[in-house]
């Protein structure tokens, strides 16, 4: 049995944690036979986890005008990288400019500082993966592509390492690189500083950039980050009413 080891943070009811508890048993338990789970996973969905997919839906549908790739910092298990594969499966099959690269440590948290405050209580190697997770992701989404057109070319990139070095050295190795969409989901400060002051250069008017933490008195080094390198009085941070955290800012 899987028991959850990696610091998830949780700000749910007793009542909401029972109820989360038992579908997740029902999940784990499923009576739905292998060649129909696939096609029948919106059964489990809650309004939580289905606000978030709508949620990268219409950011999605936002830059589907715009020329650039999509960029994930902070990926962790995933997710929101594979919903990217399948969006760009459904709105532009055949555009193979429109890679999609992910950055982590793969684990955890790495370079906490005080602009981090306390309220969080993590630390250096929290929200970590299992070793080698990255290979299990990046056969997830070789089978996204395989599902979709021009399969034969691969669209993705999973980047491993401290982002105060990977981000930097991934640009300067792919300087054409137009940045069309940017999902910060570091959560602490040093990081989210070093990618933002990194992709600042390949950004245009349009690109889009959202933010997971800002606001958020439990990681407030986001939003530190954010005022030291953007500065709040030029941007507009919008959100949808759908979700309750998750913020974007269109360059303008």
């Amino acid at each position: 049995m899987k028991t959850q080891q990696h610091d998830a943070i949780v700000l749910s009811s007793q009542d909401e944690k029972n109820a989360q508890g038992l579908l997740t048993g029902m999940v784990k338990d499923t009576p739905l036979p292998d060649d129909e789970l696939l096609a029948n996973l919106g059964l489990y969905l809650t309004s939580k986890s289905l606000s978030r997919i709508l949620f990268f839906h219409e950011i999605y549908r936002r830059i589907l005008n715009t020329h650039g790739v999509i960029m994930e910092f902070g990926v962790r298990w995933g997710q929101t990288l594979s919903l990217m594969a399948a969006l760009r499966g459904i709105y532009e099959p055949f555009n193979r400019h429109r890679k999609i690269i992910g950055f982590d440590t793969f684990a955890g948290f790495k370079g906490v500082s005080d602009e981090d405050g306390a309220t969080s209580r993590t630390a250096d190697g929290s929200f970590s993966v299992p070793e080698g997770y990255e290979d299990a992701l990046a056969r997830v989404l070789a089978c996204q592509e395989a599902l979709n057109p021009i399969s034969h070319l691969r669209k993705f990139e999973l980047v491993k390492g401290d982002a105060l070095e990977t981000v930097p050295r991934y640009l300067a190795d792919h300087p054409e690189t137009l940045v069309s969409l940017a999902v910060f989901d570091f959560d602490i400060y040093k990081p989210t500083r070093a990618a933002l002051e990194a992709i600042r250069p390949h950004l245009f008017k349009g690109s889009v950039l959202v933010f997971d933490e800002l606001c958020d008195d439990i990681f407030p080094g986001e939003t530190v980050a954010v005022r030291e390198v953007l500065g709040f009085d030029s941007l507009r941070v919008e959100r949808l009413p759908i979700t309750a955290r998750v913020s974007f800012v269109v360059i303008e």
